[in-house]
């Protein structure tokens, strides 16, 4: 998933900059961890995304703040790989993000617009801003564990509430700075609990190895467990059926026996209770639980990242002194 916010008077539409979602469309968008400049764009993706947002801005009639949301399916959909998922004809949570990381003022751009004076008056034209010499991540932050009975899944429906941004010259930098702000990163060392729904399991795989090879300890529920074996890694299984004897699932987890939990949805009945189960536990112990393969992959590369320094720079630094306002 893609996003962009814009502003337009009508006419010209400015779009400071392309996010790209880690996670890919069904997670909301405010839960998504958000990339700037987007990493795995083609340029033809990028220019179609541009073309789509100033047609629609213009085509609406847009004076003011818009958000685009768009679907960029994998090369073998053919012959369109760019879908608009959604436009919203108002600000953003992301406004304050890419008009920090770009430099464009977009609330006070937007304000003036809405007071009648043109973006080609204030020194603007259409099209996308100059990207930046720079990586910036927006990860999100939730307070779960102060919500007795919530469930933590990743789905359609929005449960964080915050967000935090690193910024670096480098994306591993970034998303390690977003990661540790929002409490999402794992220790060096440690273990980590897998329990993979079974679509999913030929997907973990290189997530489970890489966390493998950076000597990390794997605990896992019956049938992850055995997939783990097959791969010929070391696993010790754990059950997940709450009734069983001592140690299950949710006792390694409160004992703090684990420093992270994957766990990704299956819909049948008595899995997904205990998978609330299994998410619940890591909620209150505040350790990270992935319920988006897609948000543990990026935070193992994160991890095995980390050896690399990354710099603490104020944020004017990273922009090269070309801040012209702020949000």
């Amino acid at each position: 998933e893609v996003e962009v916010d814009a502003v337009c008077d009508g006419e010209v539409v400015l779009i400071p900059g392309i996010m790209e979602h880690i996670e890919r469309a069904g997670v909301h968008s405010g839960d998504s961890i958000a990339v700037y400049p987007a990493q795995d764009l083609g340029a033809d993706e990028a220019a179609t995304i541009v073309e789509h947002t100033m047609a629609i801005g213009r085509a609406l009639g847009v004076k003011g703040l818009m958000n685009i949301q768009f679907v960029v399916m994998p090369p073998s959909a053919a012959p369109s790989r760019v879908y608009v998922l959604e436009v919203n004809p108002r600000a953003s949570r992301t406004v304050p993000f890419i008009s920090k990381v770009t430099g464009v003022p977009l609330v006070r751009l937007a304000v003036e617009v809405m007071l009648g004076r043109s973006l080609s008056g204030l020194g603007y034209q259409s099209g996308l801003w100059p990207t930046q010499h720079l990586v910036a991540v927006k990860a999100p932050v939730f307070s779960m564990s102060k919500l007795a009975g919530v469930d933590s899944f990743l789905g359609p429906e929005m449960k964080s509430t915050g967000e935090v941004m690193g910024v670096d010259y480098t994306y591993s930098a970034a998303l390690a700075k977003a990661l540790l702000a929002a409490g999402l990163t794992l220790p060096p060392q440690g273990a980590v609990l897998v329990s993979i729904a079974d679509r999913d399991k030929v997907e973990s795989r290189p997530i489970i190895h890489q966390l493998a090879e950076l000597g990390y300890r794997l605990f896992a529920t019956e049938g992850t467990a055995a997939m783990i074996e097959s791969s010929g890694l070391a696993v010790t299984q754990i059950s997940k059926k709450l009734s069983q004897d001592y140690p299950t699932v949710v006792d390694i987890i409160r004992e703090g026996r684990v420093d992270g939990v994957i766990n990704t949805l299956t819909h049948d009945q008595v899995p997904l209770r205990d998978g609330f189960q299994i998410r619940r536990a890591a909620t209150e112990r505040r350790i990270p639980c992935f319920t988006s393969l897609d948000t543990a992959r990026a935070t193992v590369a994160a991890l095995a990242n980390s050896r690399f320094p990354f710099s603490v720079l104020p944020l004017r630094e990273y922009l090269g002194g070309k801040v012209k306002g702020t949000a």
